[in-house]
């Protein structure tokens, strides 16, 4: 029996575990974030042995609902019972070494495959032979960097106290099924993580990389650019399996954005929040009653909602957020619903210090078109290029003028409520910042490192309504993110904590239509 703690620099990731291995009997057992994950290897089991994984499940429809997968063995892929320590086979010693005030035997073994030299390393207590460390560090001459690198710390190693046979059993109120989703490889990674570091076993990777590829038709310039590409696939993957498995209340999934690196990543986040009201009309709420506020809402289902687009990889979140919101009122006001040209801001707002794929804000773009006659249709302006043009606003003619904006005070959720409920869809920020939001899924999504303060805010969303769902309340957002992402490009942002600093105050502004032409 062994406790410790698996670490994955590159995808951000430490995750303790406990682990139990009885290869007398063919059983093993490994718990992740302290029995939210179970994983159960019985190679004892006829006649190719099983594998089962213990886990709360969220959908739709349930949130955390504890289930059990199974995966049995085959004649061709027999159940190997999982270890959390390698096989030192083809390790030589090193001499000693000193982690954290004490002396090791360090073993290593160095490996080389193509381009890529991968150097194993293993620190043993020499007092008893207890393991401290293993360490794995890959480098790859073709990019001249490097590109993996993973440990486990170990403690509490014991292999004098038998292990009791019904720790390896399923409890009897449950019952075993398959995987809901398709894809073998990846339920034989789910079922044994630790398969990938103690075997350096990798060809699920490979499976799911070209499915990645094939899915979202990605094309790479160079072999360069395709290996790199990968590794960021391969952090991300596990990135996505580590969190899925810590039980969040959500889940994370493989999307569009799997083989972008943290910087890219950031980079789609443009919103830059500058002190201030900046002239934005307060919002009066006293025109409303609590009992007339919906318990939900949804305005994409009143048609008030233009389809979700994708901004790539440039930082114009800014101009999505603007559009959303005027686009809802212009159909609060006239009945029709019009796609408005994001573009359109990104080029020719510049003048109020917006910066298009550089970042900006709402109520500058909202100064532009008061100063300029307003915003035409992405019809007339032409599509959507996520790359900084040419601003040509004398070929078109404005669709919608407005002739000022309100600031939602935040620090009563009411208000936003009603805002919602009664104006339409509205822009906020939030901090976007974290990778659990880049690949999320479905659920109620709830991250505790998330910011709420003003300087925290740096991705402009739609609100485009709220609810409850299994008990926890949430704001329905639209993101820029394309379809492939979030639940059809929608995430439900919880409401608890003001988490993500949906409803801050002066981040949430509603525009008031003037003159329209169409």
């Amino acid at each position: 029996m062994v406790e410790g703690t698996l670490s994955l620099p590159y995808a951000e990731i430490k995750e303790p575990f406990s682990a139990m291995y009885d290869s007398k009997n063919k059983m093993s057992r490994i718990d992740y974030y302290g029995s939210t994950v179970v994983t159960i290897q019985r190679g004892d089991m006829k006649p190719y042995g099983v594998s089962y994984k213990l886990a709360p499940m969220t959908t739709y429809n349930v949130t955390n609902k504890d289930m059990c997968f199974q995966v049995n063995g085959t004649k061709d892929g027999t159940v190997d019972i999982q270890s959390v320590l390698p096989d030192l086979t083809g390790f030589t010693i090193q001499g000693n070494d000193t982690l954290e005030g004490k002396v090791y035997n360090k073993w290593v073994m160095v490996q080389t495959i193509g381009k890529k030299k991968n150097t194993y390393s293993m620190w043993v207590d020499p007092a008893n032979n207890s393991p401290k460390r293993y360490e794995m560090m890959g480098y790859d001459t073709l990019l001249g960097s490097h590109y993996d690198k993973y440990y486990l710390d170990y403690m509490n190693y014991n292999d004098k106290v038998p292990i009791k046979n019904t720790s390896f059993s399923i409890p009897t109120n449950m019952t075993c099924g398959d995987f809901p989703g398709p894809g073998a490889k990846v339920h034989h990674v789910l079922i044994n993580p630790m398969r990938e570091y103690m075997h350096r076993f990798d060809l699920h990777v490979e499976e799911m990389f070209q499915q990645f590829k094939d899915k979202h038709s990605k094309m790479y310039n160079t072999k360069l650019e395709h290996l790199q590409r990968k590794h960021n696939f391969r952090q991300n993957v596990r990135f996505i399996h580590s969190k899925n498995r810590a039980g969040l209340g959500f889940s994370l999934a493989v999307n569009h954005l799997t083989d972008k690196s943290s910087q890219e990543l950031k980079m789609m986040n443009g919103y830059r929040y500058s002190h201030g009201s900046h002239g934005g009309l307060p919002f009066d709420t006293s025109k409303y009653r609590v009992q007339d506020l919906p318990t939900d809402i949804d305005w994409r289902l009143y048609g008030a909602v233009t389809p979700v687009k994708d901004q790539g990889v440039c930082g114009s979140c800014w101009s999505f957020g603007t559009t959303g919101t005027i686009e809802g009122a212009y159909f609060m006001k006239t009945g029709n619903l019009v796609r408005l040209s994001q573009q359109e801001l990104m080029d020719c707002s510049w003048g109020e210090g917006n910066n298009a794929c550089d970042g900006g804000e709402d109520f500058r773009a909202y100064m532009w078109m008061m100063k300029s006659g307003g915003i035409t249709s992405e019809e007339q302006y032409g599509q959507y290029l996520a790359a900084d043009s040419y601003c040509h606003t004398t070929d078109v003619t404005p669709v919608v003028a407005i002739k000022n904006y309100v600031n939602v005070t935040m620090y009563d959720q009411q208000a936003l409520k009603f805002a919602v409920a009664h104006q339409g869809p509205i822009s906020v920020a939030i901090d976007a910042s974290h990778k659990s939001l880049s690949f999320y899924s479905n659920g109620v999504y709830y991250e505790p490192q998330c910011g709420n303060k003003p300087d925290d805010l740096d991705h402009a969303v739609l609100a485009v309504g709220y609810g409850v769902m299994n008990g926890q309340a949430y704001w329905l957002i639209k993101n820029s993110w394309s379809t492939y992402w979030g639940m059809d490009g929608y995430v439900l942002m919880s409401q608890k904590d003001n988490n993500c600093g949906v409803r801050h105050q002066s981040d949430l502004r509603h525009a008031l239509v003037g003159k329209t032409s169409t």
